[in-house]
């Protein structure tokens, strides 16, 4: 099918499941408890999902703490102290701090995909966060017998072994979430530490063969939490072209919300590697109203004129509820909107002759 459209990531929680989570976390409930709610919300999400007509479903990350921290999710050797994500209405999140190596995943996406392939009938795909985000539990003044060499090393084999499982279990395709490299250019104008990123994520996609590069993609956007960003401000042409230096068959870019689309897909055409599938962004999660079918439409056709169609698809900017508790989005808008981008890249095809 020429032009796909797929989903980025997170659906809002429906608040029965936001409820039981906090009631766990504060031992009000036991998991037997929790675990009910979330097969329903998870249930619910896929059966949503494809009653969008969406080619492509996700668990929406139901039962993810959030998009960057669910590999620790039972871990132990953690402190507090990690790095600060700013965002741009004053609130932030922040990372925890390693305490002691080996560092090893407490929990692998694998069982997120075999989750939601329960209820689904339609191909799934799997997000999984980038190692470089993860790499930011290291502390600046190390960890005594265990040198950033040996947990950088750790890193890469526990993001393969996430990737890998996830391909191996009959995932349509692995997103690696990059959010983090707009926001390294706000924390290092140098670009030296968008370098790093690039590098590291490339040691880890360098362990595939061209085929399974082919079902691996790139996911970037300034971020969106609460219906805010991180690095928005950030200009975007500073991260593409070391962005297309990364070594996946797919990319996923945020566009929906840029104040010049035009300007970015220029340096897209310029950039993008011949045989990448590109899929941009043609609805904005923060914009709480719902774009129309025809809007998407145009968006995907000015796409067209920059990104031969054979090489296009469409998806939305950003996840819209990357953490647990951000509930600024309904999940019927979210719905809504996922609806619109199915119905409009559609348009798209009949108006391009596909």
């Amino acid at each position: 099918m020429l032009i796909p459209t797929e989903p980025i990531g997170s659906i809002p929680r429906p608040a029965e499941l936001v409820g039981a989570q906090a009631a766990f976390a504060s031992g009000q409930i036991g998991r037997d408890e929790l675990d009910a709610v979330a097969e329903r919300a998870l249930a619910d999400t896929v059966n949503r999902f494809e009653a969008t007509g969406s080619p492509i479903v996700t668990d929406g990350e139901q039962t993810k703490s959030s998009f960057a921290t669910y590999p620790l999710d039972g871990a132990t050797a953690l402190g507090s102290g990690g790095a600060v994500i700013p965002f741009a209405d004053g609130h932030s999140r922040q990372l925890p701090l390693l305490t002691e190596g080996p560092f090893r995943y407490a929990s692998f996406a694998e069982t997120y995909f075999h989750a939601a392939r329960k209820h689904a009938s339609r191909p799934v795909k799997q997000a999984v966060i980038a190692p470089s985000a993860l790499s930011l539990l290291y502390p600046a003044d190390g960890i005594a017998g265990y040198p950033r060499e040996q947990f950088i090393a750790d890193l890469v084999d526990q993001s393969e072994a996430d990737i890998r499982r996830c391909l191996d279990a009959g995932a349509d395709s692995v997103q690696l979430d990059f959010t983090e490299g707009r926001l390294s250019l706000k924390l290092d104008p140098s670009r030296g530490l968008l370098g790093s990123f690039v590098d590291l994520n490339n040691q880890v996609l360098d362990r595939f063969t061209a085929e399974e590069r082919a079902r691996i993609g790139i996911h970037t956007c300034p971020g969106g939490d609460q219906d805010s960003t991180h690095s928005a401000d950030v200009d975007y042409a500073e991260l593409l072209p070391d962005l297309f230096a990364l070594h996946a068959g797919r990319f996923y870019l945020q566009l929906a919300s840029e104040p010049d689309r035009r300007r970015v897909l220029q340096i897209v055409r310029d950039h993008a590697p011949d045989d990448a599938q590109v899929f941009v962004g043609v609805i904005d999660p923060i914009d709480p109203r719902v774009e129309t079918a025809e809007e998407v439409r145009d968006r995907v056709l000015e796409a067209a004129e920059y990104i031969p169609v054979e090489r296009l698809g469409t998806c939305d900017d950003c996840g819209f509820s990357p953490f647990a508790d951000d509930v600024s989005t309904s999940r019927d808008t979210a719905f809504a909107k996922i609806a619109a981008r199915v119905e409009g890249t559609a348009l798209a095809r009949a108006a391009l002759g596909t």
